[in-house]
């Protein structure tokens, strides 16, 4: 009995997995998220209550599975904030289009040769 598995075409979408299934930078994120979360919720939890320490501790571990798990056009989220971030604020929001006329220098060139001429010859007449 033959066991037929399909093969996707596009092999750059593939990712290589570590362990459980999860790629190094999901490994790394949730384990950032781990260690931020799990010591708040311990030491927050007599302080605040139950409730509202483990409130805080999913608000305090959101941005790590967003940066673990968000991909958009094969750019991870850090990238992309960094793009909007260069986007709106590091780069000029109006940017006009200026041409270059060439035909108007020589336009200005020409005058100023003929005027130049004419203040020449006027002091060869003298």
């Amino acid at each position: 009995m033959a066991i037929s598995v399909a093969v996707p075409k596009d092999l750059s979408g593939i990712k290589t997995k570590v362990i459980a299934n999860l790629t190094k930078r999901q490994l790394i994120c949730f384990s950032g998220a781990g260690l931020t979360g799990i010591p708040f919720y311990l030491f927050t939890k007599g302080v605040l209550g139950m409730e509202v320490a483990a409130l805080g501790m999913v608000v305090l571990m959101l941005p790590f599975f967003f940066f673990a798990m968000y991909e958009k056009d094969g750019f991870p989220a850090e990238k992309l904030l960094f793009f909007m971030i260069r986007q709106k604020f590091l780069t000029p929001g109006i940017r006009p289009y200026k041409s270059e006329n060439l035909f108007r220098e020589l336009e200005e060139r020409e005058k100023l040769r003929k005027e130049l001429y004419y203040l020449e010859c006027k002091e060869k007449a003298r």
